[in-house]
Formats: structure tokens, C-alpha cells, sequence
């Protein structure tokens, strides 16, 4: 690694504000100058080294003996370094779960939540997402005209994972909020007190009412949770199960509707899904930069000096661009580093692109002569330093009648939670613009 900046770059290149969510591209090709890491910040006072070359990656993905989980180690926090009201502590300050812990702590926790998913079932969770697919395509599909990311990508996994949890149907506002709240780093600490919120009183729900849930079989399992435990484990699980998961099925939709080389197959009959989702987990991965290490000792690599304690950030979505990769070829490699890799790699990769895959394959089989609204130049990102995540994405299509799927009485005690029972949504000036209160709305009826 070669930490020192080229001429002209500053010596903590941000990545934050509406420039770099723009077109992080540029920046990562700016940082390349510098070798496989560069010097970057986070936030206004938070340092730290961005790692993106894919050979870098995977060596600190895949040695926990020199690189550690665990903030505690962060010695800039520590001593104070870093400002108390950082918008990116609520992401990367120490919490008791798999995320933030190493050896056999992490092993404990990391049980509790593999040994917990598979009891979910692919049958079950596909039935899930695709009741709910069609449960909210109905909303839109008469109108001619829908947001895709906050009337469909973000409420879908909200539906799958409130049904997967037994979570009551209004914590599902509640935790959209929060978690878009910390990954955009705005009111981050409010919104990571809010979700935890949510998450304390389902942990209470549950505990007077256990049922078949995610929620409950974590709370019966052997390693035996504290209550702080659980409620961390949830919020991971809770936040690597919206955010991103949103990120994914809006960022496939975008490029199945926007790139010549998949548009062409949809207006032949051929729906290049899986193809889709390959080439996006390579190019637009939903989680950017994240896998927070921290050298457990001053360490020297390829010639550059790491110190103890430092953060050190690795960038997925730069690693899988790297131009030193010698395979261009991503249609069917999932040699990506999307879900990261080693001991931390994410366990729900194969629920996660299920889910994915029957939003995008849905919406194109109901609506499929959907398009863009607007030249996909003119969409526009979120900001923040960790996710790609669009603010919106607007479409255009012949009205379709709805397809009658959503009628209560039709619905087995496995579906999701129904919608309220409300007309069809209307257009007009007064609906939400933000990602969370579209949620909301949605949830209310309006």
C-alpha cells in the first residue's frame, strides 16, 4: 500500500457531499494514483485509510490476525480525535455483535445468526417477496407512473423482513427512518436511537408473544444472547436487510432500464435478471465502502507504514473496478467482493439476491414497458460515504390494470402484512419526497 497523495490531491481526499455521491468513480480513480489505499475522511475529523485495489482487499478481508473488528481499537476516537457528534459513529462505533467483534466472540454471535437464517426457508421467502411485489405493484401499476425506490425497492424488503421478524407492521416506519437516517449521516445519532428503540420494544413484544420468527429463534438459541447482544444482532440483520437490499434491487432496475446492453434483451422477451445483479454487485455494489478494519499492531505493507489503531476501510465497489483485475468479465463471476469475504463475509447472500431477483424479475413481468422518466444522467445519489444509493427513480409506463393480488381475505397467514385498506395511492404535489416518508405514506394509505 502507498499512502502518499499525488501532486494536486489532498492529503484526506472526503468522501462525503453531494460530489462525491455524484460520481464516486472519479474519486476512486484519483485515489488509485496514490496505489491499492489512500488517505481519506469519512466525516468532518474522521480519518482513515481507503483500500482500493482488489489483491489490498481481500489480504485485509482475510487476515483477522493483523486486522481487527473491533472499534474499540480506534485510537482516534479514543483520544478524542474524532468529534463525539460524528455522523458516522452510529456505523462504526463499537456495538456487542458479529459486525464489530473477532476469534471466538465473533464465532458465538456469527452462530446464533447462520444457525437462525437457516431455518428460513427459499420457498418461503420467495412466496414472501413475491406476494409483496405484487402486493405493491398493484398501488402503481393502474397510474402510469411510480418511484421505484420509494414505493417499491424500499418498502419490499421492509414487507419480506417485517413477515421474517414478526415485526407489527408500524415499526416498519420506524425502522426505514433509522437506518436511512445513519447510512445517510444525517441526524445519524437520533436515527440509531430510534432504531434501537424499535428494536427494544420488539424484543418485548416477543418476549410475551414468541412465535415462528426470526426474532424469537434468535432470542431460543444456544449461545444464549444477552439482550444487548440481541438487540445489536438485530439491528445488523435489520440493516443489512433494507439498506442494502433496497440499494440492489434499485440499482438493477436502473441498469436494466438504462444500459443498452440489457435493454436490448428486455425488448426481445429476454429478461437478463441474474446478469443484472451480476454486473451491478461488480460495478454499483449497494454497500460502497465499509469492512472497517483496525491494524492490531503498527504494520508495514508494501512498503507503507499502518498504524495501530487507524481505520482502515475497505472499498468494494473500488476493489471490483480495479483496473489491475485481469478477468473484465462479469456476466456469471461472483468473484466480487459485494458481500465482502474471509471470517465477516455476509451470511444472507443467498437470501439477499432471491429477494432482489423477484423484485426485479416481477416488476418486469407485471409493467414491461417500463422506463426511465428522466435521462438516467439526471438521477441522483444519496450522500453518505458507505452506500449507492439512489434518492429516487422515477418511471414512465402504459397504466396496466392491477392484478386483484392484494384482497385480504385471499391472503394465507404467510404473506406479508397486507396494505392498509385504502384506495389506490393518487398522485399530487403533496406526496413525500423523502425515501422514509414515502415509506410511511405507504404504510398510512396516502
Amino acid at each position: 500500500m502507498n499512502a502518499v497523495p499525488p501532486p494536486g490531491c489532498p492529503a484526506h481526499q472526503p468522501l462525503y457531499g453531494p460530489e462525491f455521491a455524484a460520481d464516486p468513480t472519479a474519486v476512486y480513480r484519483l485515489l488509485r494514483e496514490s496505489g491499492p489505499a489512500a488517505r481519506v475522511e469519512l466525516a468532518p475529523g474522521v480519518r482513515a485509510t481507503l483500500v482500493t485495489g482488489y489483491d489490498a482487499a481481500l489480504h485485509v478481508l482475510r487476515s483477522p490476525e493483523t486486522f481487527s473488528k473491533d472499534p474499540r481499537r480506534w485510537r482516534d476516537l479514543a483520544d478524542g480525535t474524532v468529534p463525539a457528534d460524528s455522523p458516522v459513529l452510529p456505523m462504526m462505533a463499537y456495538r456487542p455483535s458479529a459486525l464489530f467483534t473477532d476469534g471466538e466472540e465473533h464465532g458465538r454471535l456469527r452462530g446464533a445468526i447462520t444457525d437462525t437464517l437457516a431455518r428460513v426457508e427459499a420457498g418461503a421467502l420467495r412466496g414472501c417477496a413475491e406476494r409483496g411485489a405484487d402486493t405493491l405493484i398493484d398501488r402503481f401499476a393502474p397510474l402510469g407512473t411510480a418511484d421505484l425506490l420509494g414505493e417499491y425497492a424500499q418498502v419490499l424488503p421492509l414487507l419480506v423482513f417485517n413477515h421474517l421478524f414478526g415485526c407489527p407492521a408500524g415499526h416498519g416506519v420506524r425502522l426505514v427512518e433509522g437506518m436511512s437516517g445513519m447510512f445517510d449521516g444525517v441526524d445519524a445519532e437520533s436515527a440509531h436511537e430510534l432504531l434501537i428503540a424499535t428494536l427494544v420494544d420488539l424484543v418485548e413484544l416477543k418476549r410475551r408473544r414468541p412465535a415462528p420468527d426470526v426474532t424469537s429463534w434468535l432470542m431460543e438459541h444456544p449461545a444464549a444472547l444477552t439482550d444487548e447482544e440481541l438487540i445489536h444482532t438485530l439491528a445488523v440483520l435489520m440493516g443489512a436487510g433494507t439498506e442494502p437490499q433496497q440499494n440492489l434491487i434499485a440499482n438493477g432496475l436502473r441498469l436494466l432500464l438504462s444500459d443498452d446492453r440489457f435493454a436490448g434483451d428486455l425488448s426481445g422477451g429476454t429478461l437478463p435478471v441474474q446478469d443484472a445483479l451480476d454486473e451491478v454487485l461488480w460495478t454499483d455494489p449497494p454497500i460502497a465502502n465499509y469492512a472497517v478494519h483496525y491494524p492490531r499492531h503498527d504494520v508495514v505493507y508494501e512498503g507503507t507504514p499502518l498504524r495501530a489503531g487507524e481505520p482502515l476501510v475497505v472499498s468494494l465497489a473500488a476493489a471490483n473496478t480495479d483496473p489491475a483485475l485481469t478477468s473484465r468479465r462479469r456476466t456469471g463471476n461472483r468473484a466480487h467482493l459485494a458481500w465482502s469475504a474471509g471470517p465477516h463475509s455476509c451470511p444472507a447472500q443467498g437470501p439477499a439476491r432471491l429477494i432482489a431477483s423477484v423484485a426485479v424479475e416481477k416488476l418486469l413481468d407485471r409493467i414491461p414497458d417500463v422506463e426511465l422518466a428522466v435521462p438516467v444522467g439526471e438521477l441522483r445519489w444519496r450522500p453518505g460515504p458507505f452506500h449507492r444509493a439512489l434518492a429516487a427513480l422515477p418511471v414512465s409506463f402504459p397504466p396496466v390494470p392491477a392484478a386483484g393480488r392484494t384482497d385480504r381475505r385471499e391472503r394465507t397467514s404467510s404473506g406479508p402484512p397486507p396494505p392498509p385498506a385504502v384506495g389506490p395511492r393518487t398522485p399530487g404535489p403533496d406526496r413525500p419526497r423523502t425515501t422514509w416518508a414515502r415509506a410511511a405514506a405507504w404504510w398510512r394509505g396516502e
